[in-house]
């Protein structure tokens, strides 16, 4: 096990540093601009124009800006300043304009988290609803839980930072509260006040009683038939690290990583023969929006995103070897700012390694020994716990050239109680008196392409059924159609088509003389299912279509906007694309959205096994062939021959007349 700690930038898009951190506080409270009320919700690195970037060299001096956004809780007055610290100064400040319409507010703070239970448990009406229903001797370990509270125009909530909380009981401090919802309560807060604006308190329903709790304790012992894996790899990994800058089998990238949107890659580069092939300039998943789909006076309101309200990054886990990784791993450190500015390290917060994955290619031809070569992918990944939901984001790097990213979703389902043995419309029950609302999950993954240069366009690819007649005679002809995609917007998948979008050069052509490509494939499940009229169809519009193009802009980064939470809607993609400005061709950025639509079962309780949602990138036509045949052929044993043969003969049983 091996781990990287970047404790002093050389790359322009270093991850930011403790020490980096440190300074741009040091900077803002020399400047009078942190007071005993300040929060900070955001801390990211400004990255430099991509020309600076492209144009440096080890060795350069570096530029480096931090955005602090700051919060001032006693007045709820939201700030952007930016920092040098080259300059040792301040470059600019902005007030976020969250009393204006559109409106929207930064992400929580931790602080703001802790205030929530104490400000609910502290409200008398809250202590009367519990009392009615009998609950007054389980306040004490009750948790109220901190809840983004959407949009929906009410003339006490616009302009104002407020939050939602619903009550979960606890039989004890270290219980699993999830499974115990307190049904038909409901408390608003404004947490600049930070007084409780209004109860909810409506119905009789009894709490579900049943244990969630997942421990050996309360499971039992575990089965003992499992045997051990081990993974090893004598010799060492096959990637080499260099500060943030990972190579392996051709490809080449740099490894970033913030409080926002978590991993980031940058500047991805496939080595082809003497030269380094640039694929992506930057990718990551900036932001995800979990909306439900049940309307009642609990739950209507819920549609969280956990990046642009909570901070995926911030909430990334510390990874431990054998449990989140297994093999020869290579961890990254990581450093966000703490909700008073101050550096806070999440230690090995990316993982690092290399799988076997199967087959790469195969063949067997007529009576000779059969040809075969083993898959093997690099894998980069972190964990981030948002509440009661664990994801897992993991970007694979392939042999032949290929990118797959994956979102594993896992955790324990959000609940409420209800009815034993009632149908309900918008929620299934998945342990007695348990119900869990109907959900999804909508990534979204931002790809600031650059295929063979930051010249390129979009094809939207279809495969087309031609009609029995003068050009199909036989009926078993089909073809497919290409339709440049000319302005910026979004579109939908379309899987009866096996539509797929392939992201070209406009400079660059291969061995046929086509222009080198790389192929988007998604997986066409559903987009968001909410109303165009509702709340959640305005803010989380990037959850409309499956694929999107814009041309890029600095400081277009958040398919949602900004800052989302609270906020009227509109921003974000809608708005980077509502130009139609043209992508045949230039620097474009292509954004992805993928995810489950979640009809909870009895198995994802009480904790929910891995689901997993994935996209490709896929070379089409970038190489002149098969990038992979000069895999090593591991099958072969020491004294020659191949495990593949047997006395003489191939796989299919006949005399091998062939040579190896």
């Amino acid at each position: 096990m091996r781990v990287s700690t970047i404790t002093e930038p050389t790359h322009p898009l270093d991850m930011l540093t403790a020490d980096e951190i440190a300074r741009g506080r040091a900077i803002l409270a020399r400047e009078g601009r942190i007071t005993e009320h300040t929060l900070f919700p955001n801390v990211l690195l400004v990255e430099p124009d991509k020309d600076a970037v492209r144009a440096f060299r080890p060795g350069d001096a570096l530029d480096r800006k931090i955005l602090f956004v700051s919060l001032e809780r006693d007045t709820g007055v939201s700030t952007e300043t930016v920092v040098s610290l080259a300059d040792d100064a301040i470059e600019r400040t902005t007030t976020v304009p969250s009393g204006e319409f559109p409106y929207g507010q930064p992400p929580y703070a931790w602080e703001e988290f802790d205030a929530v239970e104490r400000l609910v448990k502290a409200s008398p009406e809250w202590q009367a609803a519990m009392r009615r229903r009998g609950l007054e001797d389980r306040m004490e370990h009750a948790f109220c839980g901190p809840l983004a509270p959407g949009y929906f125009g009410y003339e006490d909530e616009i302009g104002r930072r407020m939050v939602r909380s619903l009550t979960f009981l606890r039989e004890s401090p270290g219980d699993v509260a999830w499974s115990h919802p307190v049904e038909g309560l409901l408390v608003t807060l404004d947490l600049t006040s930070g007084k409780v604006v209004s109860i909810f308190d409506e119905g009789d329903v009894a709490t579900a009683e049943i244990s969630g709790r997942y421990d050996t304790e309360a499971v039992g012992p575990a089965r003992t038939d499992l045997k051990p894996i081990e993974i090893t790899q004598p010799e060492g990994p096959s990637f080499s690290v260099d500060g943030g800058e990972v190579s392996w089998q051709g490809w080449r990238f740099r490894v970033g990583f913030s409080s926002r949107e978590g991993l980031v890659l940058n500047q991805v580069t496939y080595r082809d023969g003497d030269e380094d092939r640039p694929v992506l300039y930057r990718a990551s998943i900036p932001e995800m929006v979990v909306p439900y789909g049940d309307n009642s006076r609990n739950r209507y309101w819920i549609s969280y995103f956990d990046a642009g309200e909570y901070n995926l990054g911030k909430n990334a886990n510390s990874l431990a070897l054998g449990c989140d990784c297994l093999g020869v791993i290579h961890y990254f450190d990581g450093v966000v700012a703490d909700d008073f500015g101050n550096p806070m390290p999440i230690p090995q917060v990316v993982c690092m390694h290399e799988e076997d994955f199967g087959v790469l290619w195969k063949h067997t031809e007529l009576g000779y020994r059969p040809d075969v070569r083993r898959q093997r992918r690099l894998v980069v990944s972190y964990f981030a716990t948002v509440g009661n939901y664990d994801y897992g984001f993991y970007w694979y790097f392939y042999l032949d050239g290929s990118i797959e990213v994956e979102a594993k979703a896992t955790g324990i389902v959000f609940n409420g109680s209800g009815v034993p043995g009632a149908e309900e419309r918008h929620r299934l029950e998945i342990a007695p008196g348990l119900f869990a609302p109907v959900h999804q999950h909508l990534f979204c993954a931002r790809l600031d392409v650059e295929v063979d240069g930051p010249d390129n366009y979009v094809d939207e690819v279809d495969v087309v059924r031609i009609p029995m007649g003068e050009e199909n005679p036989y009926g078993n002809a089909f073809t497919w159609s290409r339709t440049r995609l000319e302005h910026e917007g979004g579109r939908d998948g379309n899987g009866a088509a096996g539509r797929t979008w392939h992201i070209g050069s406009k400079t660059r052509t291969n061995a046929v003389g086509k222009p080198t490509e790389f192929q988007l494939i998604g997986q066409d499940l559903p987009v968001l299912m909410a109303d165009p009229g509702s709340s959640v169809y305005q803010r989380a519009g990037f959850a409309t279509k499956h694929t999107w193009v814009s041309k890029f802009e600095p400081g277009e980064y958040w398919p949602a906007g900004d800052y989302p939470n609270q906020h009227a809607g509109g921003a974000g993609l809608p708005a980077y694309t509502a130009d139609g400005d043209d992508v045949d061709g230039g620097d474009i950025v292509v954004w992805h959205t993928f995810g489950p639509t979640h009809l909870p079962r009895p198995e994802d309780f009480p904790i929910m096994p891995v689901d997993v949602y994935r996209f490709h990138l896929k070379p089409y036509g970038f190489f002149d062939r098969n990038p992979a045949l000069d895999v090593p052929d591991w099958s072969a044993p020491a004294e020659g021959g191949s495990c593949c043969s047997h006395e003489g003969h191939g796989a299919t049983g006949l005399p091998v007349y062939g040579k190896d």
